[in-house]
């Protein structure tokens, strides 16, 4: 990554988020929904990670609630596992977790061993160097929750639609800064719901023709 602030919800970088905080500042996260909701999940904070909101999950996860079964997830930018652990929760088949802090990482791995999972897949590489070299996927939902006003989004977008990063009909969830317009995304992604709350933007794509 081209930065070294965390990649993931930095506090300089976007509006403060719920986030329990223990004394000896561990962050906690707590799954909403599927096989592990209500389960509580410790990770560092590394610079401030903030997970996204439980309203915003709920929300996002309703509108894929019949993508999820069995899909193939990339969760880059990853943080605390948010989005990509709710997913398995929630039946996704597997996802690959992408996070450039070793602390985060280190944490990824250790709460799907607690949550006795075999499918999640942790990576510990900055994003554009992972996207720039694919040795796996393509994947049928990608989650991309960058740290605001960097310009992640620019030069994440064109990366995944010309390395193949997507199934055909595949999904893309973007959150963004509600002051900031929606970086341009190729033709074929189809903007299938967008909604804000308060300081954070939040869209889901899919990846069609440009015929349908």
């Amino acid at each position: 990554m081209a930065s070294r602030k965390p990649a993931g919800r930095s506090p300089s970088n976007r509006p403060p988020r719920e986030s329990a905080r223990n004394r000896d500042g561990m962050g906690e996260l707590r799954i909403i929904g599927g096989d592990w909701r209500s389960r509580k999940l410790r990770f560092p904070d590394a610079g401030g990670v903030r997970p996204t909101p439980a309203r915003t999950r709920e929300t996002l996860f309703n509108w894929l609630s019949f993508q999820l079964a069995g899909s193939d997830c990339l969760d880059l930018f990853a943080g605390s596992g948010a989005l990509g652990l709710e997913a398995l929760s929630r039946g996704a088949g597997r996802a690959t977790l992408v996070d450039h802090t070793p602390a985060l990482a280190r944490a990824l791995r250790d709460n799907l061993r607690l949550l006795k999972s075999d499918r999640g897949d942790v990576v510990c590489a900055s994003v554009d160097t992972f996207l720039a070299h694919r040795d796996r996927g393509p994947f049928d939902i990608v989650f991309m929750d960058p740290p605001f006003r960097q310009g992640w989004l620019e030069r994440i977008v064109p990366l995944l639609d010309e390395q193949g990063w997507l199934k055909p009909k595949g999904w893309v969830y973007i959150e963004h800064e509600s002051d900031m317009t929606t970086p341009a995304v190729p033709t074929h992604w189809h903007l299938h719901r967008q909604k804000t709350a308060g300081q954070v933007t939040y869209c889901l794509f899919q990846i069609r023709p440009d015929d349908e």
